[in-house]
């Protein structure tokens, strides 16, 4: 527990306790949270390593490093994390606008737990990245969950709405450049030179100027649609790559290297350069880019943007309120009705504890034909119109509300780009916009419907209950009661009237 400090003044006091960021902070489960995680940040039982040694009596054995080790700096508190993670997605920040902000943001750090405002760093900007590492996917999960049932807790959404939803797919796409072949050819070179140099193998010649030349003749001739002779400089560009790596492949041979982590960097750039040196136009399950070998070549039918590089992600949506059930990344780019079955089964893992069940499925065309499949769930789409009832048709109408909601997604919750390595870094960052997005939405539904702070609402039920208490007491603080149930009226209109002000504001 936080020692008082009756030298400074506590941020409760320096706040609105109306604003929805710090009604939020009452209201979200943040001691199930905490009870969640804590078992992945305890430090580990160690096995220990037997060193033996020498003394005067003979050869001992001593056992070293066992058990668990408390040493090093304390942990961070998990709701502190915890609310970075939220306050980063719901404001679109990077790692290093998050923790500046937060230094500065009184009603942030309130949010967050503190009691005293304090002008310095939360963390530094990179424990943000180790945090959600470690907090894995079903920890995020978790953030999420909490969302959806802090919802349900404040009535903003009821559980029998929660029973219709929507479920689309999008493409989240990789923080790569735009796949070029001449690029590509250029990069494997330098990567495979710079790896190769690092286990000690010496170039005869590395072609990196004449490679520079080549890379800045492919962009000119592409622009001036002269592809006779773009065809002739990635032939060159081909040629050079080859011959960097059979030298390396010669010298290895003759003088393997003695460090495993330069080996094992060398092999995997020598693997994937040569992908990019044999891939030809028509084949399939080409690569994109050297550092995310998972991107995958997307095409959704739109003529803005034929084309997105990246991976397939699926949302499910309530149909009535827009609140995010789901969000599940699918390497791989299946076909979107195949993905139906384990959307679903995570939204369904999510609101569990809500008390309802999904029954009513309203999707695309790209759905079509896995009624098979989800044999509970009734799955509505146009392809089924001439037998739809009066009703489903009108659900079917309110199918493109999921459209807005992605767009949102993406451009105020950091879903238009992904920045994080590998396959699990898309998931986690599918999870985390989709708990920012429910965040902002939670803020909305607050304001709209001007809930106010937890003990203003047990305040006046304690009134009311002395009001109508039969004693002497009650009669002689009458007037008081009176007046101060009629204060608390006027608090709880006022935040009504601006909680239909501000829904614009968020």
């Amino acid at each position: 527990m936080q020692a008082v400090d009756f030298f400074r003044s506590r941020i409760d006091a320096m706040i609105n306790l109306n604003d929805p960021l710090a009604v939020l902070a009452t209201r979200l489960p943040w001691s199930q949270i905490e009870a969640a995680v804590a078992q992945k940040f305890e430090h580990q039982h160690r096995s220990g390593e037997i060193v033996k040694a020498q003394d005067m009596f003979g050869a001992t054995e001593v056992l070293v490093g066992a058990g668990r080790s408390n040493a090093g700096r304390p942990k961070l508190p998990i709701r502190l994390m915890a609310s970075l993670m939220y306050l980063k997605h719901s404001f679109n920040l990077s790692d290093e606008e998050l923790v500046v902000r937060w230094s500065e943001n009184v009603l942030w750090q309130y949010f967050s737990g503190q009691t005293y405002y304090e002008h310095r760093l939360p963390c530094d900007a990179t424990q943000i990245g180790r945090f959600r590492r470690d907090l894995g996917e079903d920890g995020l999960e978790l953030l999420l969950k909490a969302t959806i049932d802090t919802a349900v807790a404040i009535d903003a959404v009821k559980p029998k709405d929660l029973e219709r939803v929507i479920v689309d797919s999008t493409v989240q796409e990789k923080a790569i450049a735009h796949p070029v072949d001449s690029r590509l050819l250029e990069i494997a070179r330098h990567k495979v030179v710079s790896a190769a140099k690092r286990a000690g193998i010496e170039f005869k010649q590395t072609f990196a100027k004449e490679g520079k030349t080549l890379r800045w003749k492919a962009g000119g001739y592409a622009h001036a649609k002269q592809f006779r002779r773009l065809r002739r400089v990635l032939k060159r560009q081909r040629t050079i790559l080859g011959i960097v790596m059979r030298e390396v492949q010669r010298k290895l041979l003759l003088n393997p290297t003695d460090n495993a982590l330069a080996q094992t960097s060398l092999n995997t750039w020598m693997e994937r350069a040569e992908r990019v040196r044999t891939q030809q136009r028509s084949d399939k399950n080409k690569l994109y880019a050297l550092h995310a070998p998972e991107v995958e070549c997307i095409g959704k039918g739109k003529a803005r943007k034929p084309y997105e590089f990246g991976v397939k992600s699926a949302v499910v949506v309530a149909h009535k309120h827009g609140l995010m059930l789901g969000a599940r990344t699918f390497p791989g780019n299946p076909y979107d009705g195949h993905i139906l079955s384990a959307v679903l089964e995570q939204a369904t893992i999510l609101t569990q504890d809500v008390g309802m069940k999904i029954k009513h499925i309203v999707v695309d065309l790209g759905f079509r034909g896995v009624d098979a499949a989800n044999p509970d769930k009734e799955i509505i789409h146009r392809g089924k119109f001439k037998r739809l009832s009066k009703q489903q048709k009108s659900w079917l109408k309110r199918r493109t509300a999921v459209e807005p909601a992605i767009g949102h997604l993406k451009s105020d919750h950091r879903m238009d780009r992904c920045w994080l390595q590998g396959s699990l870094g898309d998931a986690l960052h599918t999870l985390g916009c989709a708990a920012g997005y429910n965040l902002r939405w939670l803020l909305r539904a607050i304001a709209r419907l001007g809930i106010g702070p937890v003990f203003l609402r047990l305040l006046q039920a304690a009134l009311s209950l002395r009001r109508t208490t039969a004693s002497p007491c009650a009669t002689l603080g009458h007037s008081w009661t009176v007046g101060v149930r009629n204060w608390i009226g006027a608090v709880v209109v006022k935040n009504q009237i601006f909680g239909h002000a501000a829904q614009g504001a968020f």
